[in-house]
């Protein structure tokens, strides 16, 4: 095929040998099969910002440090030059996750490189060496749903005790090779710990892996392992291997009013004290 034009510096530099064909095209990039030896990988063509239909919203970018305080300003007050930072962030963003994920034991994507806003990485395949398919494309039955299910819960787990929520999980970027599901599509991977809507995305990443499995496995849709995940995570007792039961209590302890009154009232009297202290001190 025709070397698309985003794709020519890497060949004229000998990163890749020859393109195969386009693999697919989604909302932030078009996926290539690329030779590179007798390898076959992808090769990730982000689309250029005003083209990509997924927004980079602030409840993404929330948490993410950035390199120096000169490209933190300029992106917190929009500038051309803040404007470019923050492309270039978010495009390094998903290799980030990939390597962090990687080191961690996740199933994804090996990254072999980013140049140019192209990500070089891993061709997941099937048992027959073709390209693994999406969830959306496979139709299952109860007892694979269920399976794949618990294993896309396992894979999000590591990837909370790697410090990281998906953020976007869906069908539609989870592939299935030949030893199960492996997550793909990570530039809007929120971090767990410096992000306020990380619970919000971690439960709806979980809730749409319920709703999708639960097609083939109703059962499933008496799960929650989403606040179940999160409620280990904030008491610091999640693990890879923790032991998962897919069911959650809320805190159903009463209220005792008077003693909140009660302890509010103290806390007033003791500021009330101190700013007496303070005036004191000022004359």
């Amino acid at each position: 095929m025709k070397i698309p034009r985003r794709l020519q510096p890497l060949v004229d530099d000998g990163l890749i040998d020859a393109v195969l064909g386009q693999l697919m095209s989604g909302k932030e990039a078009q996926i290539y099969v690329v030779r590179r030896g007798e390898e076959h990988c992808c090769a990730k063509v982000f689309k250029e910002a005003r083209q990509r239909s997924f927004k980079q919203a602030v409840q993404y970018q929330e948490g993410r440090r950035g390199r120096n305080s000169r490209r933190e300003r300029a992106m917190a007050k929009k500038t051309r030059y803040g404007q470019r930072e923050q492309e270039q962030a978010w495009l390094n963003a998903e290799v980030e996750a990939l390597q962090r994920l990687a080191a961690a034991g996740v199933r994804v994507p090996a990254p072999l490189g980013f140049v140019d806003g192209v990500l070089l990485m891993e061709m997941i395949t099937d048992a027959d060496g073709l390209a693994a398919p999406r969830l959306d494309d496979v139709t299952l039955g109860a007892e694979q749903a269920v399976a794949h299910h618990h294993a896309v819960i396992r894979e999000v787990v590591r990837m909370l005790c790697a410090g990281l929520v998906h953020g976007d999980l869906s069908e539609f970027n989870v592939l299935l090779d030949a030893e199960g599901p492996v997550i793909i599509d990570l530039p809007q991977a929120v971090d767990a710990a410096g992000n306020n809507s990380a619970a919000m995305l971690l439960r709806r990443d979980v809730d749409n892996m319920r709703a999708h499995f639960g097609r083939f496995a109703p059962a499933l849709h008496d799960t929650d392992y989403g606040r179940e995940i999160w409620a280990l995570y904030e008491a610091g007792e999640l693990h890879p291997d923790s032991a998962l039961t897919g069911r959650f209590v809320g805190d159903t302890t009463t209220v005792d009013v008077d003693e909140l009154v009660t302890l509010i009232e103290d806390v007033r009297e003791q500021e009330a004290w101190r700013l007496a202290r303070e005036a004191q001190d000022e004359e």
